[in-house]
């Protein structure tokens, strides 16, 4: 799905991970409180004090991170009596199954008016989630659409390989008809978000005004008279100079702030082309203009409305006139009257859930895998277990975990992680030596941590896989770079540290530095005298204490066992501190 599109399991440990993610905010903020959770709109547009209703920001990438707070935050909407609740979209879509699981929550919500406000874009995943909605609205300066399947390859992104297209295409296109049939959408409008081999057509019937969209096979049929087998398809794709006729992109110089649409008494209903095959040719005729609301005009359309090589991306006027937008509305205000409520309730994402989705960014993962390398570094020059090998263990569990709960990191990555390092301290601590343990351990470490950077891709077999879709390409870049950086970055570390770090006071708090010759030596009372090989006379009998005399010095010394007579000459073979050693000698 253009740069985001990542198939993954769509109902995966959502109570998991929604109770680790409790975890790793009630640990990093040590309270679970929201930026702006709870504030209300009380602007005066003469709304019922009773109608409640409750905006849900929808912003950035779709993770499993944003299906978690949207939960949350759907549930805390539906417990505060809100009657309808608002997406403010502004997303270049995400993780395919997230954005299913997102349109899931939304079809799920009986007796809740639930709106779709694009503003100011819902892309690729983003489309699947608005779509879902009961009604779409639009700010000014929109767009929609742009929900293709792409795959990466060594000369830039490229078709879903046939093998693959049913993997890839039919979750997301089994999403958009369930959500078309519900809300009244063209399905054939819908198919163009992602498929871009669909040529569609503006069609109407010159006796009743109907109006529908259609394939090509079906224009040729009714409105062409002839027949689409014997007709031949066109040779080469050729590239537009535009995507889509460049009318509809007005500028006002005082809009208004609220701009409601055609009703659909006003517009002729479009229906799917599953009837052209039984109509007759010559009572169709193609489409040539359409209402635009935000200049309260009619425009040139330009057909086929989608091209056999583009994918369907609708301006708030396109997705008017095709009867996507029901509304194109600006501010906060411009909701609450149409929707008639008396307040409106922001209800955000909690800090600690934005913190989770920022820590699977590339370079604080990055950071936090320096962090990871420097502490082990440290842990392992110094005696003990401390708090370098603490840091380095929570430094890991982050940048392990934060992917996890974003659904990027599966958990075979986990697993591939927990066995390197049990394997390396099978090397470090077990076995003598480095041999295959070791570097088993260190394989299967940097596969599971490159792999929590690279989500599941559909058709693949679990769990080793080399990337192919294009947003899975990207993904392993930013994982290599991430990774290739810290490492670069930890060697300078720790030259670092080597040099400098045993000279620090807290270091040496830690590990005291290595002693001196001269702080082991122990005092000698006897100042040079009776060193080893002098020969000396017992002053009086040894058994086998005495003393002995060297000179004009009397020294206490002890035999290794024997009695000696006094009289009798020693030699000192032993002299430590204020021990001597001695032996008779003829």
């Amino acid at each position: 799905m253009r740069a985001n599109l990542l198939n993954k399991q769509i109902r995966r440990s959502a109570g998991l991970r929604g109770a680790i993610l409790g975890l790793v905010g009630l640990a990093l903020s040590f309270t679970f409180s929201a930026r702006a959770e709870n504030e209300a709109d009380n602007s005066k547009v003469g709304g019922d004090p009773e109608r409640l209703g409750a905006i849900l920001s929808l912003h950035d990438m779709i993770t499993d991170i944003t299906v978690e707070s949207l939960h949350r935050r759907i549930e805390q909407a539906k417990q505060s009596g809100a009657q309808v609740i608002v997406f403010d979209m502004d997303t270049p879509g995400g993780l395919v199954t997230s954005s299913i699981a997102i349109a899931d929550l939304v079809r799920e919500l009986v007796g809740i008016t639930t709106v779709a406000w694009v503003n100011p874009n819902a892309h690729s995943g983003g489309s699947i989630v608005a779509v879902a909605c009961d009604e779409i609205v639009m700010s000014r300066s929109s767009r929609i659409g742009d929900s293709q399947v792409i795959m990466g390859g060594p000369g830039g992104a490229v078709a879903v390989p046939e093998e693959l297209q049913a993997k890839a295409y039919t979750p997301v296109l089994a999403d958009f008809r369930q959500s078309a049939k519900l809300n009244g959408y063209s399905e054939v409008l819908c198919e163009s978000f992602v498929i871009p081999e669909r040529e569609v057509w503006w069609i109407e019937n010159v006796e009743t005004g109907e109006r529908r969209f259609v394939f090509r096979e079906d224009k040729l049929r009714l409105v062409d008279g002839e027949d689409p087998d014997s007709v031949d398809k066109p040779k080469e794709k050729k590239k537009p100079s535009q995507t889509r006729d460049e009318a509809s992109a007005l500028v006002d110089v005082d809009p208004p702030t609220f701009v409601e649409t055609p009703s659909e008494a006003e517009q002729p209903d479009d229906t799917e082309s599953a009837k052209s095959s039984t109509e007759p040719s010559g009572t169709w005729r193609l489409v040539e203009k359409y209402f635009d609301p935000l200049g309260g005009t009619e425009l040139k359309l330009a057909q086929p409305v989608v091209r056999d090589d583009m994918l369907l991306e609708m301006s708030a006027g396109e997705a008017s006139a095709f009867g996507f937008c029901k509304a194109i509305i600006s501010d906060r205000a411009g909701i609450m009257e149409r929707y008639n409520l008396g307040s409106l309730t922001t209800l955000d994402p909690t800090w600690s859930e934005d913190l989770a989705f920022w820590m699977t960014s590339m370079y604080v993962r990055g950071f936090l895998m320096l962090i990871v390398l420097l502490g082990a570094y440290v842990e392992f020059h110094t005696p003990g277990v401390g708090v370098p090998g603490l840091v380095a263990l929570i430094a890991l569990a982050i940048f392990v975990g934060a992917p996890y709960l974003s659904g990027l990191a599966n958990m075979w990555e986990l697993i591939v992680i927990v066995v390197g390092v049990a394997l390396l301290a099978l090397e470090l601590f077990v076995i003598p030596g480095f041999g295959l343990a070791g570097i088993s351990g260190i394989v299967l470490l940097f596969v599971g941590l490159l792999g929590t950077f690279v989500p599941d891709e559909p058709g693949r077999p679990f769990p080793f896989y080399m990337p192919t879709l294009q947003s899975s390409i990207e993904w392993l870049k930013q994982g290599i770079i991430a990774m290739t950086g810290a490492m670069a970055a930890s060697l300078a570390g720790m030259v670092m540290l080597s040099r400098y770090l045993p000279g620090t006071t807290m270091f040496r708090r830690i590990a005291p530095a290595n002693p001196t010759p001269s702080d082991v030596l122990i005092d000698d009372e006897y100042l040079g005298v009776a060193r080893i090989g002098d020969v000396g006379v017992a002053e009086g009998p040894l058994h086998p204490a005495g003393k002995a005399r060297f000179g004009s010095s009397l020294v206490d010394v002890v035999t290794q066992g024997d009695y000696l007579e006094r009289g009798q000459r020693v030699e000192v073979i032993e002299h430590r501190g204020n021990r001597v050693v001695v032996r008779a000698v003829s």
